[in-house]
């Protein structure tokens, strides 16, 4: 018995050291980037590591008790598939930061009228608009925020679709690798699933610790250091979007998931 909690308490202390890895962080940088408000970033570091547990989960004890093989090919077409969300989520920072730029330069063109960042709740923005007499383009709630608040909901459930969404395409590529270390030293299914439960609980924390110490700076900053917000979301966005670029040029051409005999290590 001892020597299962020791198992377990490995499992815990592996699945926090997990969700350190660079995808992992890249991943998740760029969903929290700005955000400050470190509870709600927080949540979005448990979401993600929901979705990777319950991919684990459902992946790993299949593996376990129904003695599934991954193929190479499906193997490398997971890791294939954490590649394309890193570059999605580098697109989609740099398309807002690219966004901001065009209304800066119109801005810019119009002489008097200019930006600067302001704040409707939590929704932090900016837009071109003048002062004497104040000229504000829009209601304080007619955000894209507060539009989409109304279409799904006041407590907004839908902020943390795309963190698990992310995070149970992370379980995929991960889920035969864990799978295969219980195996090796787990013998009893039911432990083994247990111990696959306690290393995804030890992932949620850890990336709970992560997204949250992300948000800190911006949170004590208040909006004061808008400029650097949006640093942060450029150099994110670009960092996912060439970590991601890399990644699929490794699975793809490197270990031959395009080519006849693609070549697979679960890691």
């Amino acid at each position: 018995m001892t020597g299962i909690l020791a198992i377990l308490a490995l499992g815990f202390m592996l699945g926090m050291r997990h969700a350190t890895d660079p995808d992992h962080v890249v991943a998740v940088t760029t969903i929290v980037a700005g955000h400050r408000n470190v509870r709600s970033a927080a949540l979005i570091g448990a979401a993600w590591g929901v979705g990777h547990t319950l991919t684990i989960l459902l992946v790993g004890s299949g593996i376990i008790l129904f003695k599934w093989v991954i193929p190479p090919r499906l193997g490398l077409g997971m890791e294939l598939a954490v590649a394309i969300m890193l570059i999605i989520l580098g697109l989609a920072n740099l398309t807002g930061t690219v966004r901001w730029l065009r209304r800066e330069r119109s801005a810019a063109q119009r002489g008097h009228v200019h930006s600067h960042p302001h704040s409707h709740g939590d929704y932090v923005h900016t837009h071109p608009h003048a002062h004497a007499p104040e000229v504000h383009p829009h209601a304080d709630d007619a955000t894209p925020l507060a539009r989409v608040d109304h279409w799904l909901g006041a407590s907004a459930p839908y902020r943390l679709v795309r963190p698990l969404v992310v995070g149970i395409v992370h379980g995929l590529a991960g889920s035969a690798a864990v799978a295969l270390l219980v195996l090796a030293t787990i013998q009893v299914p039911l432990w083994s699933i247990l111990y696959l439960l306690i290393f995804g609980i030890g992932t949620i924390a850890g990336m709970m610790v992560i997204t949250a110490a992300i948000s800190v700076p911006f949170a004590l900053s208040g909006g004061q250091f808008m400029r650097l917000q949006r640093s942060l979301r450029v150099a994110s966005g670009l960092i996912s979007l060439a970590f991601g670029l890399v990644v699929a040029y490794q699975i793809g051409i490197v270990q031959g998931l395009f080519g006849a005999n693609p070549m697979w290590t679960p890691k």
